[in-house]
């Protein structure tokens, strides 16, 4: 480099220098001042010294020097041994020169956004770790279910009343209704379940088989007639409708009752004896039992309730409650010690969530019975699984397998 300058003559010798690099005779120095970096290259500069630089001392923040090997003189024209010798030293505006510019680091900096989601995941599985076993819990919390019962997990009950019988109540009550049915032999009363807002109500076969007329009322006192839509005397179902239906009917919540488990807490309600609305709470007794009732009209008329009427059935091969006759269907029943009395047909079982997991429909009475002032729930009652409605609501709707 040195000699591109010599040859191009843009660059003398300082004459009979000493090695100083000051003119004998006037002390001026050969070498120029050190100009500000942001200037352009001037040609007259002399070439940088031929020894490499010592490494540059940090004395200040963003201030750099460069030492000397000590034999120079100092700025002021004397011989010396300071940080510049050899070279003239800077005057404070001069010193600009030597600011230091932040040299970029030469390793990859990774951006902080990458952090972001790996943060996000370490933090959602740090979480995940500690709730472990809690997480139905916390979400139960937050959706305002409980798992009182294994049926379901949804739950109509609010979540300050979950896990009670009276929040059950009064969650399900509004559609559990009372029914009416009059025949040639007299009138019958039972209890049937809302599952459509147009006033669609499911209910035992034998509560409404060869009833002239029938009258539905609901839980806030107001009565309705209501038609039959279709009937299965094999699974003891029906489905009734209400006619000129109100706005604003409590539609009940139909559960899963294949979660059902022996020991699951559960809620009755129905009209026993005409007492509308009448709850009472037990548990699960058994499953799958096999239930056999009568599919002969004239054996339901007058028999499903009141006025002393039992409703024959047989269980485990003894008949109860009369003598089911000889044209009988036999269905899988869910067995509950909850209190169930003559009314009570075609009411709801529900779970501990408010969901509705059976339609009761035998009741079994003290072996002496002989009338409704003797008659009484022993603890034994029987219910037509919810899993099984909801299979033939469609056949029901069309008219029913009577029909």
């Amino acid at each position: 480099m040195t000699e591109s300058f010599r040859r191009s003559g843009e660059y003398e010798h300082p004459q009979q220098g000493d090695e100083s690099g000051y003119v004998q005779g006037n002390q001026q120095p050969a070498y120029p001042q050190q100009q500000h970096a942001s200037s352009p290259v001037n040609p007259e500069w002399p070439p940088p010294p031929a020894h490499q630089p010592a490494e540059p001392v940090a004395v200040e923040p963003g201030t750099t020097v460069w030492p000397g090997s000590g034999s120079g003189q100092g700025g002021d024209g004397g011989q010396g041994g300071g940080a510049f010798g050899g070279y003239p030293e800077p005057d404070a505006a001069s010193t600009a020169v030597l600011t230091a510019e932040p040299v970029p680091p030469t390793h990859h900096t990774p951006k902080k956004r990458a952090k972001g989601p790996l943060a996000l995941l370490a933090a959602v599985a740090i979480v995940a770790a500690a709730i472990g076993g809690g997480t139905a819990y916390g979400i139960q919390e937050l959706t305002g279910t409980d798992t009182v019962s294994s049926s379901t997990s949804t739950s109509v009950v609010p979540t300050a009343d979950k896990g009670t019988v009276a929040g059950v109540a009064k969650a399900v009550s509004p559609s559990i209704v009372e029914i009416t049915a009059s025949s040639n032999a007299g009138e019958a009363t039972g209890s049937g379940v809302i599952i459509t807002s147009d006033g669609e109500i499911i209910t035992n076969n034998h509560v409404v088989s060869g009833a002239s007329s029938i009258k539905v009322q609901l839980s806030n006192g107001k009565s309705y007639t209501a038609s039959v839509v279709g009937t299965d005397s094999a699974k003891d179902l029906a489905l009734i409708k209400l006619e000129d239906a109100p706005s604003g009917l409590t539609v009940a919540t139909l559960g899963d009752s294949a979660g059902v488990q022996v020991g699951d807490q559960v809620v009755a309600i129905g009209s026993p004896e005409g007492l509308t609305g009448t709850v009472t709470s037990g548990i699960v007794s058994a499953l799958n039992r096999d239930v056999t009732v009568s599919t002969d009209e004239s054996q339901s008329q007058g028999q499903s309730g009141g006025s002393g009427g039992q409703w024959p059935f047989e269980f485990g091969g003894q008949q109860f409650n009369g003598d089911t006759g000889s044209s009988t269907t036999t269905y899988k029943a869910l067995q509950t010690d909850a209190s169930l009395n003559p009314g009570n047909s075609g009411g709801a079982l529900i779970d501990m969530n408010g969901n509705i997991i059976g339609i009761n429909s035998a009741m079994y009475s003290a072996a002496d019975a002989t009338s409704s002032s003797s008659a009484g729930s022993v603890g034994l009652g029987f219910a037509i699984p919810i899993n099984t409605v909801k299979s033939d609501l469609a056949t029901l709707r069309a008219g029913g397998s009577d029909s």
